[in-house]
């Protein structure tokens, strides 16, 4: 009876397993999928108009929300004494929607006498088309400040900025709340931001462009290592990246997107828009480029080495590099590309490099996203998104829940035969050779 049900567990795990493989979302898309693919683990909650109704948020957690033009809607956080705290948002407008310069939100963190702990803003700008954008706001722990450092309840306020001319429908939201990990005892950090970093551009890698589709969300983001990576991207479409830079690593990044086909050179103004965020979600810089028909390249101003310093900077060019993870690159086409040159996708050259060694971690312990491991590092070099990494993981489990499935029948059967051959016969049994069928001497018969 043991070896009967531990065989039932195995087979429970793997059916168990290959169901999990059918739940997990894939990243091919169908034909009307929207857009932006959010985390199908993401709670939906609402923010609140009055801050004392707000949800609270779970630290490690992803929520979904709306927000109206307009509006300013409240969440709320818990946090203690010694973490420093980050919620970002991203804002989601409908695909092909109208945008003005100054559309955008703005998400801070405040205390509940509404003084501000920390806030960013992101802004559509000059490309004045709808995209998906990102922003987050934060609560550092700093003994010479004289407010937000106590334990306790704080507010995340998150306002929407919509000019009358521009879409008035509601944004969706992708909220993430993550604390970051606390310092080694012990380590003496700068507390000044860096003064000077390389910022000459490297000479572009060696090797042969490479074909890798990037993903439609920072869920699905497509894993890039240094390399020149070919894509392509249609007019309105957004395609996400998410390069893994650790402690004292350099990242540089530019995109190119190709000639037309259609022998048209109108020019257009700000045609494209190539962003980069941090592991935590906070906008860290961005770049434009016009088009007339011609390869064009957009190129991210350098951006400092990764260190923990880096926030004591008021660039967030500088201070969004303070912390090791996933750093992600979007790619958006304006929409209104396809009025000149056709809304047949148009390809599109990233190429990305990682300088430098990777140092120590400051942190103590698990820096859990804000770290780069080696199964990150493998990711980048196959292209595995989230997803994918996960749905290979669970058929691994399944092969392994197959096998044990099997050589634990295997092994019943060739135990139960010797023992069978060793047990003494019943008294009035048949006697050997009589050609009497089990349950003597052997397993059940099969049935038919």
């Amino acid at each position: 009876m043991k070896r009967q049900r531990n065989k039932g567990r195995v087979t429970l795990a793997s059916a168990a397993a290959m169901c999990a493989v059918a739940a997990l979302p894939g990243q091919a898309h169908a034909a009307g999928t929207p857009a932006y693919t959010f985390d199908p683990g993401a709670r939906t909650i609402r923010g609140a108009a009055a801050n004392a109704e707000a949800s609270v948020l779970d630290a490690g957690s992803v929520y979904r929300s709306a927000i109206g033009p307009g509006e300013k809607l409240y969440y709320r956080v818990k946090l203690d004494a010694k973490s420093n705290a980050y919620v970002s948002a991203v804002a989601v407008p409908k695909p092909g929607g109208a945008t003005a310069y100054g559309d955008g939100i703005t998400v801070s963190i405040r205390d509940l006498n509404d003084s501000r702990c920390g806030s960013e803003d992101a802004r559509f700008g000059s490309t004045e088309f709808a995209r998906p954008i990102s922003a987050y706001a934060y609560r550092t722990v700093d003994k010479k400040s004289g407010t937000c450092q106590e334990a306790g309840t704080y507010d995340v306020l998150i306002e929407r900025e919509s000019k009358p001319t521009s879409n008035q429908e509601p944004w969706d939201l992708e909220l993430r709340f993550a604390l970051e990990p606390k310092l080694r005892k012990g380590s003496a950090m700068p507390t000044e931001a860096p003064e000077t970093w390389p910022s000459t551009s490297p000479a572009p890698p060696a090797g042969d462009d490479r074909k890798r589709a990037g993903g439609a969300g920072h869920y699905d983001a497509t894993g890039l290592e240094t390399g020149t990576w070919v894509d392509s991207v249609a007019p309105g479409q957004t395609r996400f990246y998410r390069v893994p830079v650790d402690w004292g690593q350099q990242l540089f990044a530019s995109t190119a997107l190709s000639n037309s086909t259609s022998g048209k050179d109108e020019f257009m103004g700000n045609a494209l828009s190539f962003s980069l965020e941090n592991p935590a979600g906070g906008h860290v810089t961005d770049a434009y480029l016009s088009y007339s028909g011609r390869s064009a390249t957009a190129s991210l101003d350098p951006v400092p080495p990764v260190a923990y310093n880096n926030r004591f900077d008021y660039s967030s060019e500088v201070s969004g590099m303070r912390f090791a993870g996933w750093y992600y690159l979007s790619v958006t086409l304006s929409p209104k590309v396809a009025e000149v040159y056709g809304d047949k996708p148009i390809p599109l050259t990233t190429t990305v490099q990682v300088k430098n060694k990777a140092e120590e971690s400051p942190y103590d312990g698990d820096a859990g996203i804000f770290a780069v491991t080696e199964k990150d590092k493998e990711m980048a070099k196959s292209g595995d998104s989230a997803p994918q990494a996960a749905r290979s993981e669970t058929m691994q489990l399944v092969a392994a829940g197959g096998i044990g499935a099997g050589t634990v029948l295997v092994l019943g059967l060739g135990v139960w035969t010797l023992l069978a051959r060793r047990r003494p016969r019943p008294a009035g049994g048949p006697p050997a050779g009589s050609g009497q069928q089990p349950p003597f001497g052997g397993p059940p018969p099969q049935a038919g």
